[in-house]
């Protein structure tokens, strides 16, 4: 049955993109990943600008601008945006995409070509939703998306006290895959929903919370608290679950993160409390036996503080171990060396998956630096804790040097095939890896680490070699200012004090200026002084102008 005809000349979904505008609502295009995304809604955006004047100047300039230098994807997405069209994944600046999703509520932009991934997070619901690619590229090469993500993507169709009604449009490439499209998908049944509690990593943040928090005092609590979870009662499997529970409490306390041995203290409270045996606890207002409680357990200051952290308790130990080895070595390793160590410790942990992936035609250039030798995690123990590749450690961790070393987001997005959110992203938790560094650094007593976890800290963060870590402290200046202010001499609050109010203009502008002059106590009355702006670096004059 015919509900529609739409007539293209190219690609259906590009074709079903127009009419959507021209029927002035809203479409969203699912796409299989972040590169084809942005080819769609480039390819959309050609043809509809054949016909069409750009009326989203503002929007797009914000866009554009959203980085303090705009990368070849801002440009990209910004030319989209000019039309009403844009491109939508995790890759793009948080900013960019907050102003993506407004201006779409607010019916600015007409169509987002985007990854699964919005169908999942987002409340945006459009007229149609268009799920151009039914397969994608996983582990295991080529396969169907699932009926549940299938069911997500299409529940964005249809606007409540909008709309009478909304369309979800699977494309077919071929005739012939239209009776299986809609036997698997729209026919199709939904996939069962499986618990993933068993997996250790989840199982080591629970059970050392329910310990931390006092939730649980034992073995056994513990034991009976999991038997009441989505899991045990999906699988039935209970015995199966307690050895895992078993298994990572012992791990929990060989990591010196929990105890299991009461102390004298509690031992001598328990026998004044209680008129029975020995063999008896009172738990709440019941007495319970020895046996009935199990093995008790109770959390260190290091199991604490882990837990208040968040941390994955493998990967805190693993820093733990990093940091010691660290302090061992019998030669100090020089400042950059040091910092590649501790990123690299960083990115070894369960935290910062998913590695950038490294290529076959790669692996040589990232396994002979130099640094690889000075290793806290080396490819054996790396191996011990991780079935990643240990070469995308190198790699990932050779991406945030270069970010360090005010290598600019195009460059890293051309090297390493990072796009300035997905940098965002791992410098956010590489922070949050420093953070918690900091922390066990102090309570394992390593300080004179604590001053070299800081400055580092500060250098991702903010993606700078080590000269500019003084002139971030003033507010105001970021990493490019803090280039250009350097790079003319001034580098503290000394320097700062003794450049004119004009001179330091020149370099920052007017109003960054007068904040650094004000910040280090001077008072700078520019009503009388002519609007200075930063000097720009003309392109050199080639030999064929003069001829």
């Amino acid at each position: 049955m015919i509900i529609e005809e739409i007539k293209q000349d190219g690609e259906p979904n590009i074709a079903i993109c127009l009419d959507t505008i021209e029927k002035d609502k809203q479409a969203l295009v699912f796409c299989a990943s972040k590169r084809i995304a942005e080819s769609q809604a480039e390819k959309v955006t050609k043809e509809y600008a054949k016909k069409n004047q750009p009326n989203q100047e503002e929007l797009s300039n914000l866009i554009l601008n959203a980085l303090s230098t705009p990368t070849k994807q801002c440009k990209r997405l910004a030319m989209c945006v000019k039309y009403g069209i844009a491109f939508h994944h995790s890759g793009l600046n948080s900013k960019q995409r907050e102003l993506i999703e407004d201006g779409f509520r607010e019916g600015t932009i007409k169509v987002i070509c985007s990854t699964p991934t919005l169908a999942a997070g987002l409340d945006l619901p459009a007229f149609r939703a268009i799920i151009k690619d039914n397969k994608r590229f996983g582990a295991r090469g080529m396969s169907s998306i699932p009926v549940l993500e299938y069911e997500q993507m299409s529940g964005r169709a249809g606007r409540p006290g909008k709309e009478d009604y909304g369309e979800s449009i699977l494309i077919a490439t071929k005739e012939e895959d239209v009776e299986n499209l809609t036997e698997q998908y729209i026919n199709g049944e939904v996939e069962d929903i499986y618990s993933k509690l068993a997996v250790e990593p989840v199982l080591r943040t629970y059970i050392l919370s329910l310990v931390a928090s006092n939730f649980a005092e034992s073995d056994k609590q513990i034991k009976k608290f999991f038997d009441k979870t989505f899991y045990a009662k999906q699988f039935g499997d209970t015995q199966k679950l307690h050895a895992i529970i078993d298994r990572v409490t012992d791990k929990l306390i060989e990591w010196n993160m929990l105890t299991d041995e009461q102390s004298k203290v509690e031992r001598k409270e328990n026998q004044k409390k209680s008129p029975f045996s020995d063999s008896m606890f009172i738990s709440g207002d019941e007495y319970v036996s020895k046996q009935e409680i199990g093995r008790r357990l109770q959390a260190t200051n290091l199991g604490i503080r882990v837990s208040q952290i968040y941390l994955d308790p493998m990967s805190a130990n693993l820093i733990i171990e990093g940091l010691i080895d660290l302090t061992n070595k019998k030669v100090e390793p020089d400042e950059e060396t040091k910092a590649f160590i501790l990123n690299h410790l960083f990115m070894s942990t369960l935290e910062m998956r998913p590695l950038l992936r490294t290529k076959a035609k790669e692996y040589d250039e990232y396994l002979i630096k130099e640094e690889i030798n000075s290793l806290v995690v080396n490819e054996q123990k790396f191996y011990d804790i991780s079935t990643d590749d240990f070469v995308d450690t190198i790699k990932s961790t050779s991406c945030i040097m270069d970010w360090c070393n005010e290598i600019n987001e195009d460059k890293l997005l051309e090297k390493y095939d990072i796009r300035p959110g997905e940098l965002s992203a791992k410098l956010q938790k590489m922070e949050w890896l420093y953070y918690g560094a900091e922390e066990l650094a102090r309570i394992k007593g390593l300080q004179p680490l604590i001053k070299t976890i800081k400055h580092n800290k500060e250098r991702v963060v903010n993606g700078v070699k080590s000269e500019l870590i003084t002139l971030l402290r003033f507010k105001g200046i970021g990493r490019v200012r803090a280039r250009k202010l350097y790079n003319n001499n001034v580098r503290n609050v000394t320097d700062i004090k003794n450049n004119s109010f004009q001179s330091l203009a020149q370099m920052v502008g007017t109003s960054v200026a007068k904040n650094l002059k004000e910040q280090v106590g001077e008072t700078v009355d520019i009503k009388n002084i002519n609007p200075i702006r930063p000097t720009k670096k003309h392109p050199q004059t080639t030999l064929g102008k003069f001829t």
